[in-house]
């Protein structure tokens, strides 16, 4: 499983990019066909628009990707401190050529279900694009949850399925096959279930099969 998901990032490092960001008429054509139109670069403007411009606080990035999205946001951050972690090698290294000269930024290569650093680490959790990948769902949402301060904000994306029958069989036959989109994969009730358990004044919604949310932890673990 593992090797899998490392030999898919690597072998698509070079689109990676092009396609979230549809900076060709090809990923153009394939995001408005098979995502029903879904504009990454605004749900990303969404996501980013949470976190205050003058945020000092410290930030988990997971997965960041190649930050093609967070680089001009977290360079912005000088006052934060970011830890920006991935499980692809290759990921990590396009993320530290676009933000290795910022003292404020770490970058660190690990596994969401076993997230190296302590409990309460983090005022804030961003995963743009992550929980669709990652294998073991219920361990990401309890390390992300885990790794948050009390009343610690949690900010995310990912696909959720039965939005879609194009996108669900995209997933499914090609994405899921490939090691870029890793099963089981949540319903929009499914995902409220879940995060209502560990998270209070959730701000939730639905872009074609991408959910965004904003949510705020709302359980003290020292009890």
């Amino acid at each position: 499983m593992a090797d899998k998901i490392q030999n898919a990032y690597e072998s698509s490092k070079h689109i990676y990019d092009d396609v979230l960001t549809q900076g060709s008429i090809l990923s153009k054509l394939y995001i408005k066909f098979f995502w029903s139109g879904t504009d990454d670069n605004e749900i990303a403007r969404e996501l980013l628009s949470y976190i205050p411009d003058d945020y000092s606080g410290n930030i988990l990035d997971v997965p960041v990707g190649t930050a093609v999205f967070t680089a001009k946001k977290w360079a912005a951050l000088t006052s934060a401190k970011i830890t920006c972690l991935d499980y692809s090698k290759d990921m990590i290294e396009q993320a530290e050529n676009r933000l290795g000269q910022y003292k404020h930024i770490s970058f660190v290569q690990g596994d969401v279900g076993k997230l190296p650093t302590e409990n309460e680490t983090f005022d804030m959790v961003l995963s743009m694009n992550g929980f669709h990948i990652f294998p073991d769902k219920d361990k990401a949402f309890q390390e992300t949850w885990c790794v948050l301060k009390k009343d610690g904000t949690f900010i995310a994306c990912f696909y959720i399925k039965e939005k879609s029958r194009v996108t669900d069989w995209l997933v499914k036959n090609i994405l899921s096959k490939k090691g870029w989109f890793m099963p089981p994969f949540h319903t929009e009730n499914e995902l409220k279930i879940i995060l209502e358990k560990f998270y209070k004044n959730i701000d939730m919604h639905v872009d074609g099969s991408i959910v965004y949310f904003k949510c705020f932890n709302k359980l003290d673990k020292t009890n």
